[in-house]
């Protein structure tokens, strides 16, 4: 993953700026894209996460969640509500492009007391250990070029205790079903970036970073050796995407 940027092969060190520019460019139209390509399933998984999550409810226990690449706040804003806006989240993204939607989102939402935004990188977070009690990250972390550093990094500023939670696109285990979903990606999800977006290029990147992201037992391997207990992982519509969770103890 460190040299590849799709299908394509980049040298070294090269491919966070690649990302970079790949989520400038859709930063704006990110969210209207992502229900697009999976007709609005997105929504309905990230909802799934915060279920299992179940964020508490008690406004006293001063519970706070990291949530990586995720610029523009979503799952953040999810959690926050799913609390009675108990909680507090720190959105954690390296893109400025992507932040300044999700920060632009929290103040008109009236949450920009409990969802602070922070720029930062996945592999490096500018953040003690043990800040946090959990930490999500949707559809980013396959992004990262460094997987192993940014999971041993949620390890770091994870509470004992704490959660790690990752959404993911991953393999699809149903016959049939891998054939019109590779048919959809490949031919139809670039043509729609294209027209709404302006250009298809970033979408084509998404859509073949999927096929190069470790299936699920291969990263739910790559998180128990970061040192994170009790992984598992369950799929949705057929394993387009998955939800890994892990503890640290």
């Amino acid at each position: 993953m460190p040299t590849s940027f799709g299908f394509s092969t980049v040298g070294e060190g090269e491919k966070q700026g690649l990302v970079n520019d790949v989520f400038h460019k859709v930063a704006e139209r990110y969210d209207i894209m992502n229900d697009l390509m999976s007709g609005g399933l997105h929504r309905v998984w990230k909802d799934a996460m915060v279920s299992v999550l179940a964020p508490p409810k008690t406004p006293a226990s001063e519970w706070t969640l990291l949530d990586v690449a995720g610029g523009t706040g979503d799952v953040a804003t999810k959690v926050v509500r799913r609390s009675n806006e108990s909680v507090k989240a720190v959105v954690c993204d390296i893109n400025n492009s992507m932040l300044n939607v999700g920060q632009d989102r929290a103040t008109k939402a009236g949450l920009s007391e409990l969802v602070r935004f922070s720029q930062g990188n996945a592999e490096d977070l500018p953040f003690p250990d043990k800040s946090f009690d959990a930490y999500t990250i949707a559809f980013g972390i396959r992004n990262v070029p460094d997987i192993p550093k940014a999971l041993r990094e949620a390890h770091r500023v994870l509470k004992r205790g704490g959660r790690f939670l990752c959404l993911e696109f991953s393999e699809v285990d149903v016959p049939m079903l891998d054939k019109v979903y590779d048919a959809f990606s490949f031919n139809a999800i670039p043509a729609m970036g294209k027209m709404v977006t302006g250009d298809g290029e970033p979408y084509r990147y998404l859509v073949e970073s999927i096929r190069k992201f470790p299936h699920q037992e291969q990263f739910a391997r790559m998180i128990r050796e970061a040192g994170f207990e009790r992984v598992t992982y369950r799929n949705y519509s057929g394993g387009i995407a998955a939800l890994h969770t892990g503890w640290k103890y």
